[in-house]
């Protein structure tokens, strides 16, 4: 009886991030981001529904203003560094099918000493998931939810100027 309870009580003891995998963890650590952020966005923000965005990090079905209909999330988890899996982290399949949207994680993705940047992917990566794929829009969402939430973002100048965001109607924080 007592290791029954045992058992149940580890069960429903937290799991420090460095035990979980990097994707479990980038996801927690977003959804906690999001969480500190959220009273500060309003019920849009670059053009994001909040909502929307919240129910895709919980793992929720949402309705979908920029897609229409209701969309699910499907992670997909990817082996070989080959195709977009060649040149990013971690990447959306846009359009959704049969309300389906994919949030395809690469090899890349798991790279010792990424923390941060596991959890800014997460964050700009379900913009495009919820709005589209606008990479500013994505960008600046992303970082004023780090900056919100720790009063500082990743530094994102680099990808900012590839991207030509400095010519969009989008802003760093």
């Amino acid at each position: 009886m007592i290791r029954l309870l045992l058992a149940l009580l580890l069960l429903f003891l937290p799991v420090p991030a460095q035990a979980q995998g990097p994707v479990e963890a980038a996801f927690k650590q977003a959804a906690a981001a999001f969480a500190a952020a959220r009273p500060h966005l309003g019920a849009g923000f670059a053009g994001v529904e909040v909502d929307a965005y919240g129910a895709v990090l919980s793992g929720r079905p949402f309705a979908s203003a920029y897609w229409g209909g209701e969309i699910t999330l499907n992670v997909v988890m990817r082996q070989e560094k080959s195709g977009s899996c060649g040149r990013f982290a971690a990447f959306v399949r846009m359009p959704p099918e049969n309300g389906t949207i994919l949030l395809v994680i690469c090899p890349e993705f798991s790279t010792p000493g990424t923390e941060s940047l596991r959890r800014l992917t997460i964050l700009h990566e379900l913009v495009h998931v919820v709005a589209g794929p606008d990479e500013c829009r994505a960008m600046a969402f992303a970082a004023e939810i780090e900056r919100l939430a720790f009063g500082q973002s990743t530094p994102v100048e680099r990808y900012w100027q590839a991207n030509g965001c400095q010519r969009s109607s989008y802003r760093q924080p």
